[in-house]
């Protein structure tokens, strides 16, 4: 696919703007280009533009190239600049599934882009027939969540290869929990699709939400676009240096720990008699449908337990989401949800 062919004109002329250390990105001199203050404290200098030591790290660690990787404030930031790129205001549009990351439409509305919804069937599972059938000539992006949130279950590689082959936008996949699943991640498919863009974050199973770093892994010309159009420091020095440290002291017990947690706590919760049903997850939460989610909700705040009401939400009638916690935490979430007598 020719992806250039996608890229909005203004986006296609404009001259992207050019730091400092654009310019010069050594490591060694007398700096006195960036109107700095000269006097070290660690973090006086402004940040790498292009996290290369980062970018190195991780890497190694994806098994792809330095030059497949952009990195964001965020997966939020990286999902933003997306449609930036490519989704023409009032023009364009967007397909999302449903349920799914409120976040989509709420970026797709703040950019001005319409979205088509297509909606999971009655088990979570997803049609790609129906995907396909969404789309039209000013289709841009198709976002797909897998796992997905807050169902918890995974697209299959299948149902994502057909609405690759078979559509003319770009195909993003949003792995936020991926880490959690014995599921592959669909970066080892960018060398078949250059239309395909893999979100990953380091929020959830790398434990480091409050950093703020998304990753997008893309064909070189899809990362080239992306940086011509980001902002020129968007990750921190202090994000930068946190990463690189704890990315090389992975606790690789973690994931094994979630899952046995997971399975635990959907037995127990399985055993409770106003809950419907436990659905399969391959993230580190649990979708439970009930017989009151909003009396489930409440019941649980006033122990200072606190979940997530799904009940608003498409196909999610009455359903938590119920984040997987520490063992001690879990047993506490157990006790309090077996006490709740309706």
């Amino acid at each position: 696919m020719d992806i250039n062919k996608l890229v909005r004109k203004n986006v296609v002329a404009m001259k992207p703007y050019s730091s400092a250390r654009d310019e010069f990105d050594g490591e060694e001199g007398l700096f006195l280009d960036a109107n700095e203050n000269p006097y070290s404290n660690g973090v006086n200098r402004y940040p790498d533009p292009y996290q290369r030591k980062l970018k190195a790290v991780i890497a190694t660690q994806k098994q792809v190239s330095i030059e497949n990787i952009l990195l964001g404030n965020g997966s939020d930031e990286v999902l933003d600049l997306l449609f930036r790129a490519f989704c023409e205001p009032k023009k364009d549009n967007v397909v999302v599934t449903a349920p799914s990351y409120g976040m989509y439409k709420v970026l797709a509305n703040l950019n001005d882009v319409e979205v088509n919804e297509v909606f999971y069937e009655s088990d979570f599972s997803l049609d790609a027939d129906k995907i396909i059938a969404a789309t039209d000539k000013n289709t841009k992006l198709i976002i797909l969540c897998s796992p997905n949130n807050p169902t918890g279950n995974s697209i299959g590689l299948k149902v994502i290869e057909k609405v690759l082959k078979n559509t003319n936008c770009l195909v993003v996949v949003d792995e936020a929990y991926i880490d959690f699943s014995n599921k592959s991640s669909c970066i080892k498919s960018l060398g078949s699709y250059n239309q395909l863009i893999v979100i990953q974050t380091l929020s959830k199973y790398f434990g480091m939400a409050g950093i703020r770093l998304g990753m997008c892994f893309a064909s070189k010309e899809m990362i080239t676009i992306l940086n011509r159009i980001k902002p020129p420091y968007n990750v921190n020095v202090l994000t930068q240096t946190k990463a690189i440290e704890l990315l090389q002291n992975i606790d690789l017990n973690y994931k094994n720990e979630v899952i046995s947690e997971r399975e635990n706590l959907s037995k127990e919760l399985s055993k409770l008699n106003y809950v419907v049903k436990v659905y399969p997850s391959d993230a580190n939460f649990l979708l439970v449908k009930t017989t009151d989610a909003n009396w489930v909700y409440n019941e649980l705040v006033k122990q200072q337990i606190i979940i997530r009401n799904r009940t608003n939400e498409p196909l999610c009638k009455d359903c938590v989401r119920i984040s997987i916690g520490t063992k001690q935490e879990n047993e506490i979430l157990i006790k309090a949800m077996l006490s709740l007598r309706m």
